[in-house]
């Protein structure tokens, strides 16, 4: 069986896991597949695609490996600790998973579990993960760095750890976060492919888990609206305005199939409640036919799962759609003083739309306008200058 080179980044854990349980060297290791992924893209095209890709890539990075450890021990410490890698099983796809809780270790702030998770599980360069997060490469490169000298002083051992449960909330996070900035930014489709990439493989690793495949229910039921987000000068639409023809039915089925699926055991998690909203908004044949009863129920459970301001502001839209401003208002004033939100644009955005729908235009152009100031996205800040510009 021969493999694309869009495969490579699916391969790219496994030989990763390969390198790691074998030698350890996570950091190493790490810089050695890197390598291996570039030798692949430069000579599959011109000398052809080998047999089996997995073992070739895990053949090129442990050799790779072995000679950036003789540059850092000595000729007797490299014989006895590196020993090169025999031909034996391709590794289990468990080490994919393990690659996954590693890189999300609770020891790990969100921006390096992040970070490490694009580097080691997507195989993403360093300058591509720093361009998605508009920071400079050299400041990507020592998150990084530090990410991988956390895991080694840890002595974490590559195996699956025994707080692997509580930990999968920490990768599921992980994966939601990268998925909502690739979605929110706009015009980082691929940061949100990366995240959906990422969602498949871990429900195809732990297919019996409700929320994995929750939260890829949600990114597929989110990313189905991806095509009529903007308008054909790049204004932001937002989705009550949206051309719901334009939704990608097959995301959409996709989705809805998955959380039919899970959604019947008990318990179901915050994700699964998102993605059941979600695909609420999806199946609405337009914004007036939405169900914003049920959505609203919805929403009061996912409040009582979690403490998340953004649910919250949400819930209180949701209010409004169904009792009207006046009681979304009320609901929003609770809200002032979280300091998560004060300086948050949707706050104010959210506050905006629901005084336009009071009538109280001279309020909201004021909320409006703030908003614009606060965000760091160009479409939205455009978006909320219009909303201001055509109220009096």
């Amino acid at each position: 069986m021969t493999e694309g080179l869009e495969d490579l980044r699916a391969l790219a854990p496994r030989v990763l896991g390969a390198l790691v349980r074998r030698y350890g060297h996570f950091d190493l290791a790490e810089d050695a597949v890197q390598e291996a992924l570039l030798a692949a893209a430069t000579q599959w095209p011109a000398q052809g695609h080998p047999e089996k890709p997995l073992a070739w890539l895990i053949t090129v990075a442990s050799r790779r490996l072995t000679d950036l450890l003789r540059g850092e021990q000595s000729r007797h410490r490299r014989e006895n600790d590196a020993r090169p890698l025999q031909a034996g099983p391709v590794p289990d796809s468990d080490d994919t998973l393990i690659l996954l809780l590693m890189c999300c270790h609770p020891s790990l702030s969100t921006a390096s579990q992040i970070a490490l998770t694009l580097r080691a599980v997507g195989g993403l360069t360093t300058a591509e993960i720093a361009r998605a997060f508009l920071v400079p490469e050299g400041t990507m490169t020592r998150r990084i760095t530090r990410s991988k000298e956390s895991i080694k002083a840890s002595g974490i051992p590559f195996a699956l750890p025994s707080d692997h449960a509580d930990r999968l909330a920490a990768v599921l996070h992980v994966l939601y976060l990268i998925f909502t900035e690739g979605y929110a930014s706009l015009h980082r489709n691929d940061l949100s492919q990366e995240a959906i990439r990422l969602t498949r493989m871990l429900v195809r690793l732990l297919p019996d888990d409700g929320e994995a495949a929750g939260l890829l229910a949600l990114e597929l039921l989110t990313d189905a609206r991806r095509p009529a987000r903007l308008s054909p000068d790049g204004s932001l639409v937002p989705m009550e305005s949206q051309d719901r023809a334009l939704w990608d039915k097959a995301l959409i089925a996709e989705g809805t199939a998955l959380l039919t699926k899970v959604l019947p055991r008990r318990n179901p998690g915050p994700y699964q409640i998102q993605a059941a909203i979600a695909a609420l908004h999806d199946e609405a044949p337009s914004a007036a036919e939405t169900d914003w009863p049920q959505i609203l129920a919805l929403y009061e459970i996912l409040l009582r799962l979690s403490d998340n301001p953004v649910v919250a502001l949400n819930h209180a839209v949701a209010v409004t759609m169904v009792r009207g401003p006046a009681d979304g208002l009320k609901l929003l004033q609770t809200l002032e003083n979280d300091s998560r939100l004060t300086s948050d644009h949707r706050l104010h955005a959210t506050r905006a739309h629901l005084l336009e729908m009071s009538g109280d235009t001279a309020s909201a152009r004021a909320c409006y306008e703030t908003a614009a100031t606060l965000s760091a996205n160009l479409a939205q800040q455009r978006y909320l200058r219009i909303r201001a510009a055509r109220l009096p």
